[in-house]
């Protein structure tokens, strides 16, 4: 048997910091939070976080070499312990392109449950061009949805037909119909509503698309029925195809829950907009600690493809600082974020953006303080405060656009509604 010599020798975990290192243009560069844990030091858990992602293992193996050292290694280039914050730099040679489940169980995968972590936060991540490139990117955009919905610059008001399961396929297309001669551009199901004896799916859509078509018809104006397709792979590209095949001009799909694989698939399947409902996210999010941020489901989710996506309201019911939704917007919206201390730099490269949808506890008395925070460029999407108007679903979607173009004049919404019922009542019942 020939020895092999410690240079051909694989590096234990202690053997990936180099704090003299630059990231390359190429590199996929992660941010975490590490938590050591007991017994552990800050600098050693950092160490043996990159070596489980990728090369290293806990002992040296006489199958290492050296080539691989040189090509495969990853560099954590970045410690401050008193925020717990560790960033590390990965050759992009790591990584099979365009696929998200594989990259994911390097960077995402066993480092999770090392012994020696106690808590790993996936915080940001910078995605490098080549790997941005090798996938489709959103089809449309915000430019895209806009003019497919002849709206220029205000926000688009949207809607969720309430309650989330239990109506019928007639109840629930009048709903979306007053939802729409109301104002709303779109109307979406619920996370949890996709083929349920009550309400199935051919049934629902046919039904509510035709009421859509009543809708514009009756108007003049462009509107959105975003259909749950969610479903496992096979039955979800059939309820797509059935979609396009009978008028259906928007998908939804509960992106968590499907899976990153199954919304490449549908995203290089389908030719209609992908909403994404973000349903689970707080499984991986919601402690400060552990698991994977919103900030890098919404990366991952603009690189595959989908054109709207659910980012929280900063003002309403679900978790989320106010500070972090508006970051996600940035990373969603813009074509390039900077560096800074908490976030990393993100540089789109022409890859659409996304339009960021405002939801969770939204209600026409909030609407003025989301404009302020994330501009015209977002959907404000209200379920309860558009349903549970006095007066019904029609005057909760008056009231919402009231809210909103109530704004864009300048004008409070307490003047407004001396001359606008609608928004008159939702304030009174809601406050602001």
């Amino acid at each position: 048997m020939v020895k092999k010599s410690k240079k051909e020798r694989s590096y234990k975990y202690e053997n990936f910091i180099d704090l003299s290192y630059k990231p390359k243009k190429t590199d996929l560069v992660m941010q975490y939070k590490v938590t050591p844990a007991k017994g552990h030091s800050f600098k050693g858990v950092a160490s043996t976080v990159a070596g489980e992602s990728s090369v290293g293992t806990w002992t040296e193996v006489s199958t290492m070499k050296p080539r691989i050292k040189k090509m495969l290694t990853p560099k954590v280039y970045y410690l401050d312990k008193k925020n717990k914050r560790v960033r590390i730099a990965y050759p992009l040679g790591l990584f099979e392109l365009g696929n998200v489940p594989g990259i994911m169980s390097s960077i995402g995968g066993n480092i999770y449950g090392m012994k020696a972590v106690k808590g790993l936060l996936w915080e940001d991540v910078t995605l490098p061009k080549k790997m941005l490139k090798s996938f489709k990117g959103p089809q449309f955009g915000i430019k895209g949805i806009r003019k497919r919905l002849k709206i220029k610059k205000r926000p688009l008001v949207g809607t969720i037909v309430k309650p989330k399961v239990g109506l019928q396929p007639g109840e629930h297309s009048q709903v979306a119909y007053e939802s729409w001669a109301g104002g709303c551009d779109i109307v979406k199901d619920d996370e949890n509503l996709t083929n349920q004896d009550f309400n199935k799916f051919k049934a629902r859509f046919l039904k509510t698309i035709k009421k859509l078509e009543e809708v514009e018809k009756r108007t003049g104006l462009k509107k959105a029925y975003l259909i749950n397709c969610t479903a496992e792979t096979k039955e979800m590209l059939k309820r797509i195809k059935f979609v396009e095949e009978n008028g259906g001009n928007y998908i939804m799909l509960d992106i968590i829950t499907l899976g990153w694989g199954a919304l490449q698939t549908a995203r290089d399947y389908t030719k209609l907009p992908i909403h994404a409902h973000r349903a689970g996210h707080a499984m991986f999010d919601r402690i400060d600690y552990h698991g994977m941020s919103m900030e890098v489901i919404a990366q991952l989710a603009r690189m595959i493809g989908v054109d709207t996506l659910h980012i929280g309201a900063a003002f309403g019911k679900m978790v989320g600082k106010k500070d972090e939704i508006l970051h996600i917007e940035q990373d969603i919206e813009k074509q390039f974020t900077k560096q800074t201390k908490k976030y990393l730099a993100q540089k789109w490269y022409g890859v659409k953006p996304v339009f960021g949808v405002a939801s969770g506890g939204v209600y026409p008395g909030v609407v003025p303080k989301i404009m302020k925070a994330m501009g015209n460029d977002v959907v404000i999407q209200a379920g309860g405060g558009i349903h549970g108007h006095p007066n019904g679903t029609m005057s909760g979607a008056m009231a919402m656009r009231q809210a909103v173009d109530a704004t864009l004049k300048g004008i409070s919404l307490k003047k407004y509604a001396k001359k606008h019922m609608e928004l008159k009542d939702a304030l009174k019942k809601w406050g602001q």
